[in-house]
């Protein structure tokens, strides 16, 4: 005799029934979007700066001692995109320079303090015991000096110049990478295979060499970008309070402060130009930093996106 006990059914899925899918994967998806987008203009403007710094000034030469006082204080034109300055010198072509000095000041002087920094670090955490607690005494006593106070006390006991400043920003930016080595090295000598390496008769030096060093090259890799946009602005500081280049050579930072009377009389193109190439390549550059630092820290990553 047939059966004609009725099934069950399965219930309708979202999909079947037509609807939406979950708010929490609608707000992930939005800011994985956002992020995609943040990082495609962060990147664009890096490469259209550090292409302009190094092309322009291979066909525009700069005669950064001339003055042109016929065409003092000239508000942007086709001739003078961004205007000229109080004594007539081109303001395009002098923020492309003093943007060249920037970079350079800010590569050099993040990488420089980076090497400092995981040198540093990593005696503190290979090492351990004594030699660690004076080596982060030492480097609370450098932390409590404010960082531009002691880059002065650097720039003063030398004559002006590009390489004052970045000896001055490397020496006053490695703090933070000495503590972030630090750290990273402390929980890696508890993983096991750093126990085996020390129980197989490797020596400290070879452990740290082959196996905590390497660990911690993106984290300090991620330290030198982060430190780009503050080396730049300490230079622009140091350059502001006439601490940096010499008066004639163009630096965004001598630029605002020697158009701050323009400013006042009404003349807004000499500080507003300067100022902008100071804002926008930090802001660019923080930005690839900051997928950098999402993209090597999963863990941060998801808690974001939930």
């Amino acid at each position: 005799m047939a059966d004609f006990t009725p099934t069950a059914e399965a219930p309708p899925t979202s999909v079947e029934r037509g609807s939406p899918a979950p708010r929490w994967r609608t707000a992930a998806g939005a800011q994985r979007g956002s992020r995609a987008l943040r990082v495609r203009v962060s990147a664009g403007l890096v490469a259209v700066v550090v292409l302009t710094v190094l092309l322009v000034p291979l066909f525009f030469p700069l005669d950064e001692q001339a003055v042109h006082l016929a065409d003092k204080l000239r508000a942007p034109s086709l001739d003078h995109p961004f205007g000229t300055d109080d004594v007539g010198r081109d303001l395009l072509l002098r923020c492309v320079y003093g943007l060249r000095v920037s970079l350079l000041v800010g590569v050099v002087a993040a990488l420089a303090a980076t090497v400092i920094g995981t040198a540093v670090g990593a005696l503190a955490g290979a090492v351990g015991g004594w030699v660690d607690r004076v080596v982060m005494r030492l480097v609370d006593v450098f932390s409590s000096v404010p960082h531009l106070l002691l880059g002065i006390f650097i720039v003063a006991m030398f004559q002006p110049g590009v390489w004052p400043v970045v000896i001055s920003v490397a020496l006053t930016h490695w703090l933070s990478t000495a503590r972030i080595v630090r750290a990273e090295l402390l929980s890696l000598r508890s993983r096991p295979y750093v126990e085996a390496a020390i129980s197989g008769g490797a020596s400290r030096l070879r452990v740290t060499v082959r196996h905590l060093l390497p660990a911690v090259l993106p984290q300090a890799g991620l330290a030198a970008v982060l430190m780009v946009p503050h080396a730049i602005w300490h230079e622009s500081a140091l350059s502001f309070l006439g601490l940096g280049l010499p008066s004639h050579k163009a630096s965004l930072g001598a630029m605002v402060q020697s158009a701050r009377s323009s400013l006042l009389a009404g003349d807004w193109w000499p500080t507003l130009f300067p100022g902008l190439l100071i804002i926008i390549p930090t802001l660019a550059i923080a930005g690839l930093a900051g997928a950098w630092r999402e993209r090597i820290n999963p863990r941060r990553r998801s808690e974001l996106t939930l």
